[in-house]
């Protein structure tokens, strides 16, 4: 049997980087190679009913021993990784007792205390870094790992008690196209939980309530030396429309619980173009008076300009999952007793995001979110501590084992 890292950094190997041009879920073909190998080792485990389906999502699941009656839980990881920076040829490396200082990656690229001071934290750990040419993956595939190690130690321990134990590993969820596709049959759960990024003490079960904004600007195109009283420029449209948002509620000037608009492209030429937004906010009321926000600045602009420039449309994404829990906190309860048992004082951070198990828990099964420890996720100076992906392991393990004592 493989360990939790050899698992780890096999995963790594495989480039699944997702695509959010694609029409196809899987987004990206190594998603179905990725989704063969835990196949497999699923496989060797002796899990029942294990499968992929034509949209690369593996199920498997865990038989109760357990002669208690107690629900059937489920636990998720995605296998695709950010398309915010390269996951081809990822070269994983092994620092054995970090010392705590500035981490030289290669390629002339160092991660360093003062940039990130958050790795001071990881002094004595053994951490898995990148080259710095490359992400490393443990968003989500530390996840993956984790949850793997998991359920070896359930097969492998025959005094480990425990109820029915459903595993699902998805597609494309840094993209937010894979989770609609799941086969719910497939998937019977009473809750679960996500296992994706953040501290091993985060136990998460509110995130954004989310929206996109796609803004078309139709401009009138025709020779500069002409223009005047004449030209339209479609982009100094967009100029405009992005000037009259709130400049504190961009992303780089928010935190905590507070909203965001986020613009995330654009696109364009004289005659026409094109801006796509993201709007984020715990709060629905808030992310309401958000979209109006660019309602209102839409239609301002065609009364200024007497015809329409700009044409406005948003739409919902997703919604806090916070409010699906106001009578079921003994899914989070759970968790923060296992916790708590293991000397991890629980924290109950927000998530600044999304995730599959926000969307899952509309579609009829609550699933908040597990940490992996993972750190600076989507980019070159993504690490993980291998000393904290065994400690989630453990806190899985007893969790499952804590569920059954409950019953």
């Amino acid at each position: 049997m493989k360990n939790i890292v050899e698992r780890f950094i096999s995963y790594t190997r495989i480039d699944t980087t997702s695509a959010d041009d694609a029409t196809t879920c899987p987004s990206t073909p190594n998603q179905f190679v990725l989704a063969r190998q835990l196949e497999e080792e699923l496989k060797e485990l002796n899990l029942k009913d294990v499968h992929v389906d034509e949209h690369a999502f593996v199920y498997a699941t865990l038989p109760a021993n357990s002669d208690r009656k107690c629900p059937v839980v489920g636990f998720l990881a995605h296998m695709d990784t950010s398309n915010m920076a390269s996951g081809a040829g990822i070269k994983a490396r092994i620092i054995k007792n970090y010392d705590g200082g500035d981490i030289e990656l290669g390629n002339g690229i160092y991660t360093r205390v003062k940039e990130y001071p958050k790795i001071a934290e990881l002094k004595g750990h053994d951490i898995i870094v990148t080259d710095g040419t490359t992400l490393l993956g443990g968003d989500d595939k530390a996840g993956i790992a984790i949850i793997m190690d998991a359920v070896q130690k359930l097969v492998s321990d025959p005094e480990a008690r425990h109820g029915e134990i459903r595993i699902c590993f998805t597609p494309d969820e840094e993209i937010g196209a894979g989770i609609h596709n799941i086969k719910m049959e497939d998937f019977p759960c009473d809750y679960a939980y996500t296992v994706d990024g953040g501290d091993i003490d985060e136990v998460t079960y509110e995130n954004f309530n989310a929206a996109t904004a796609v803004v078309n600007f139709i401009g009138n195109s025709i020779h500069p030396g002409d223009a005047k009283g004449k030209m339209i420029n479609a982009l100094q449209l967009a100029v405009d429309f992005h000037s009259m948002l709130p400049v504190f509620e961009r992303p780089e000037n928010t935190e905590g619980r507070e909203g965001f608009n986020h613009i995330v492209s654009l696109q364009g030429e004289c005659e026409k173009a094109q801006a796509v937004y993201i709007i984020r906010n715990h709060d629905a009321d808030e992310l309401e008076r958000q979209k109006g926000e660019f309602t209102e600045i839409a239609e301002h602009m065609n009364r200024m300009y007497g015809r329409e420039v700009v044409d406005c449309r948003v739409n919902d994404s997703y919604r806090n999952m916070k409010e699906a829990f106001t009578d079921r906190m003994y899914i989070v309860d759970v968790v923060s007793e296992t916790l708590r048992e293991m000397g991890i004082e629980p924290s109950y951070t927000p998530i600044r995001g999304g995730t599959d198990g926000a969307q899952l828990t509309y579609m009829g099964i609550p699933t908040p979110n597990l940490g992996t420890g993972g750190l600076f996720c989507h980019g070159n100076h993504e690490m993980v501590s291998i000393n904290n992906m065994k400690k989630m392991s453990d806190i899985v393990f007893n969790l499952i084992l804590n569920i059954e004592k409950r019953g």
